[in-house]
């Protein structure tokens, strides 16, 4: 990679801006957009129009305004952080092939954060009556819709909630939404169930000590902070010392102004404040990642003390909601490895080459593939089956196996191999008593719960290759090739090859058919119609194959 071409790490959001723009990643918006109506569907169009992955962008919208008229002098950035694999590539500083064992190494190996005396994120300080005067506080942040017709709020999506174990003291990033309910309070939700977030078990330390809980809801930090706050690692772990390993050095931190908490010192924008142990509100609904909108939950209510930014910052959001978004591209890029190295390391998989969890529509949690070598052993399919769905209480609802011919990117080709290569009654295992977690909620009938029924229970299925089969019935990679040549030759619209897109050999092919294929291509077919007459018989019914007879 020459140094024109090389990534580097952005130690804060405006310079990442400028690195994606430089390399035609960012989408300038200078025409009125209204934040409440346009601008959250218009990224999102991209996600449901068909486009590429490399095809995606960031967008900075330069002139927002909201449905009352009013205009806001900060830009809001969309897309940003993950709207493709390889815009997240810019963020860590890496290429794409690299990313797997830079996460694997920053968890290993993780650096503490430095503490400074001074932060950008703090230029400009709002406290007091500036929280409660009319139009002050929160909204003087320009908070998109993001999903209109059904949100109830503006919602801060691209956070880094920070909370403190209060314990040991140890901090915790995540990213958690948090829906605007007037000048200086906030409605955040924070995951309770099991493998939640890391902010909700602080929450229950400190509703134990009948405290409220101190916060900082961080938007537009650098990008190698804002990866780790999806991420599901160990409870006290501090996510701010797995950002520094992936920055290569110490991440600086500043003191909040009214909590006893350390921030990103280089963010935008830190919103700073209690959120009660005692009273929780009804936060939502709000278009949840799993497709569908959350209905009205109690969620945590928080008492905004302060809100701090740069002179000039620029306002960071996220598209999550139906995937592909920009928030599952963000977990799938660093949960695939992480999921790869606990089944190849921790637990030792034999065959065990690649963990894909399925984007499109379902969100990669329910849904994950395993792509295994050849020679990997049944034993150790059903390990790494059951490893993978147990690993992380709400991921791994239904798990596949497949062969390494497999593409395990490609849904089309996992189901091919599931009618072809399964046989229900020994390869697939249901397992009960599994924790809720995976499905939307509806609680029709009031009753405080939902349906259990949604996601209890998983499914295991290995539809990888037991035996030799005979080829894939596609042309021969050569002849594909040449295909593809006079395809673009010809000028015809772009194509994207998805595997399998040539035949290729399973084992169960002779050198007799392998002439046979080559006098074919060759135009000698007559040659072949020749050997097969000398092999005629009789007393024979249709469709009996030849090597139950000839051998």
């Amino acid at each position: 990679m020459s140094d024109a071409n090389k990534l580097i790490v952005s130690l804060d959001l405006q310079s990442h801006l400028a690195e994606l723009e430089k390399r035609g990643l960012l989408v300038r918006v200078d025409e009125p957009i209204n934040k409440d109506t346009e601008l959250h569907p218009l990224v999102r169009c991209q996600f449901v129009g068909g486009l590429q992955e490399d095809q995606r962008r960031a967008f900075l919208f330069t002139n927002v305004h909201d449905s009352a008229g009013r205009k806001y002098d900060m830009p809001v950035v969309v897309g940003a952080l993950a709207a493709s694999p390889d815009i997240y590539a810019m963020g860590m500083g890496r290429p794409t092939s690299e990313i797997s064992q830079a996460w694997i190494d920053a968890i290993a190996k993780p650096i503490p954060p430095v503490v400074v005396e001074k932060g950008l994120c703090q230029e400009v300080v709002i406290t007091g009556a500036d929280l409660t005067k009319p139009g002050g506080g929160l909204a003087l942040l320009p908070v998109p819709v993001s999903t209109p017709g059904f949100d109830a709020a503006p919602t801060l999506t691209a956070t880094l909630c920070v909370t403190k174990n209060p314990e040991n003291g140890v901090a915790n990033m995540s990213t958690n939404r948090a829906a605007l309910k007037s000048t200086n309070r906030l409605g955040v939700r924070m995951a309770s169930r099991i493998g939640g977030s890391g902010g909700y078990q602080n929450w229950l330390k400190y509703q134990a000590m009948g405290k409220p809980m101190p916060v900082a809801i961080v938007v537009g930090a650098a990008p190698v902070c804002c990866y780790t706050g999806p991420q599901r690692l160990p409870v006290d772990f501090d996510e701010a010392t797995v950002a520094g390993a992936l920055a290569g050095q110490p991440i600086e931190m500043v003191q909040a102004k009214t909590v006893d908490l350390l921030v990103p010192a280089n963010a935008e924008i830190v919103i700073e404040g209690f959120i009660s142990t005692e009273l929780l509100e009804p936060e939502g609904p709000f278009g949840e990642s799993t497709g569908y909108v959350a209905l009205e939950d109690f969620n945590m209510s928080m008492e905004v003390t302060a809100i701090t930014h740069r002179r000039n910052p620029v306002f960071a959001s996220i598209i999550s909601q139906v995937t592909p978004s920009e928030s599952s591209v963000m977990r799938k890029v660093a949960l695939e490895p992480l999921f790869l190295g606990h089944l190849r390391d921790q637990i030792a998989v034999k065959g065990i080459k690649r963990v894909v969890m399925h984007e499109v529509l379902s969100n990669l949690r329910p849904l994950i593939f395993l792509q295994f070598s050849a020679s990997a052993p049944r034993t150790e399919v059903w390990r790494g089956l059951q490893a993978a769905s147990s690993r992380i209480a709400d991921c791994g609802k239904i798990v596949i196996a497949v062969s390494e011919d497999v593409d395990p990117n490609n849904a089309n080709a996992v189901f091919w191999s599931m009618a072809y290569r399964s046989n229900p009654i020994e390869d697939v295992l249901v397992v009960p008593f599994r924790s809720p977690g995976h499905g939307p909620s509806s609680d029709r009938k009031g009753g405080g719960k939902a349906d259990p029924r949604t996601a209890n229970s998983t499914l295991l299925i290995d539809a990888t290759l037991k035996h030799v089969m005979p080829p894939i019935a596609l042309p021969a990679k050569p002849y594909m090739e040449r295909a593809q040549e006079l395809w673009n030759k010809l000028k015809l619209p772009p194509i994207t090859l998805q595997a399998p897109w040539h035949g290729y050999a399973l084992g169960d092919w002779n050198d007799v058919w392998e002439e046979f294929a080559q006098n074919a291509t060759a135009g000698e077919w007559e040659k072949n119609g020749a050997q097969t007459l000398a092999r005629r018989r009789g007393g024979l019914t249709p469709e009996t194959s030849v090597r139950s007879v000839e051998s």
